[in-house]
């Protein structure tokens, strides 16, 4: 499998979840694109 194909995250904590933010979404889209990753 390539790097980053046929995996999506379903469950992810940004800035805006108001208990768990963790990922900041100009960062989290950054490593998305670095891996190769599509979809998110």
């Amino acid at each position: 499998m390539t790097k980053g194909k046929g995996f999506t995250h379903l469950h992810v904590h940004t800035e805006y979840s108001m208990l768990d933010g963790a990922a900041r979404l100009d960062d989290l889209f950054e490593a998305c694109h670095a891996n190769g990753m599509d979809s998110l």
